[in-house]
């Protein structure tokens, strides 16, 4: 029997608001490339099949799970991981500042994939209902916390970034 050979592509995107330009296997899910070639290890892996959230990163704005994201598929797009979440300032951003506020994680595996998936939800829903939160917040698995601080994190969050907006 023959090995068939993988193909090597070149990618070139936008990571944390940094240019990237790395080769990579045809196969290579993000989540690796993440990792293991990037050594940027705050990108969760749990499932492996898109089932439990911990994984999700942006790409141009959008949650999506990396462990079954090629890394091809994010080629001239803009990649936000959890090191590149970051507020004025290099300092906390508002969901992140409201997680750590309320404790809304304990043992944190979910929490990276969590905050960039609120993150998203509040881009598109700067003031969510409870139900649209929990709506939202369903994809990403958490074991812990049982979500109810999760929640209030996310509404105060919303609150935040209400109250910056004004202020502006």
């Amino acid at each position: 029997m023959t090995e068939t050979a993988i193909e090597t592509l070149g990618l070139a995107f936008d990571l944390n608001g940094k240019s990237v330009h790395i080769h990579a296997p045809s196969n290579r899910v993000l989540s690796d490339l993440l990792r293991d070639d990037l050594d940027l290890k705050g990108t969760h892996v749990a499932c492996g099949r898109t089932v439990c959230g911990a994984c999700t990163v942006l790409i141009d704005g959008v949650p999506r799970a990396a462990c079954s994201t090629f890394a091809f598929e994010v080629d001239g797009t803009a990649v936000l991981t959890i090191e590149g979440v970051e507020g004025e300032g290099k300092a906390p951003d508002a969901v992140q500042r409201a997680f750590a506020k309320l404790s809304a994680f304990q043992c944190g595996f979910c929490t990276p994939g969590m905050i960039l998936l609120v993150r998203a939800l509040l881009d598109e829903h700067p003031q969510p209902t409870a139900e649209t939160i929990r709506e939202h917040i369903s994809s990403n698995i958490c074991r812990c916390t049982g979500y109810g601080l999760i929640l209030e994190a996310v509404a105060l969050a919303a609150a935040e970034r209400a109250t910056q907006e004004q202020a502006r």
